[in-house]
């Protein structure tokens, strides 16, 4: 059997995982379009995806994300250049600065949590609620032990010369 064939047949975490990632991304993204924001792209949701309607610091959108710094960075330069966010001193620390959405960018976390909310009661309704509550709490485990595991091996490995 053909290695393509065996994935249809048997995905793994990754393929599954990525698989579910692209779809929801892909309608979510298509209805926030047609809601008025068609700008958007599923790499935004690094940043929109975690900022807090009082605005979030970069770091804290990184760690949250996964990517790197110097990624949210990029993206809240878009994000600016769209008009979703703006950047303003932090009052807590003056050298930082928080990442603040404006009105645009509140409407949009407001339909994008409605719509992934939406996406959630439609799997709910065909798995059962109890069985999509475990599913979720189990993919949850799953997440935090790749995180976990991730971070663990990349601080013990060393480079190789």
């Amino acid at each position: 059997m053909r290695r393509s064939e065996r994935k249809q047949i048997d995905p793994d975490l990754g393929i599954m995982a990525g698989q579910t990632l692209f779809a929801l991304q892909k309608e979510l993204f298509t209805t926030l379009g047609r809601q008025g924001h068609p700008h958007l792209r599923p790499r935004h949701g690094a940043v929109l995806a975690y900022l807090d309607e009082e605005g979030s610091r970069a770091t804290d959108l990184s760690q949250q994300s996964g990517q790197h710094k110097q990624v949210i960075g990029t993206l809240v330069d878009e994000l600016v250049e769209l008009g979703y966010v703006r950047r303003e001193p932090d009052p807590q620390d003056r050298r930082a600065k928080l990442i603040v959405p404006t009105p645009l960018g509140l409407d949009e976390m407001a339909r994008s949590d409605a719509i992934v909310a939406d996406i959630e009661r439609r799997h709910a309704q065909a798995l059962g609620e109890e069985v999509y509550a475990a599913f979720k709490q189990a993919f949850r485990q799953i997440t935090d032990l790749q995180r976990t595991d991730l971070a663990r091996k990349l601080s013990t490995d060393q480079p190789t010369r």
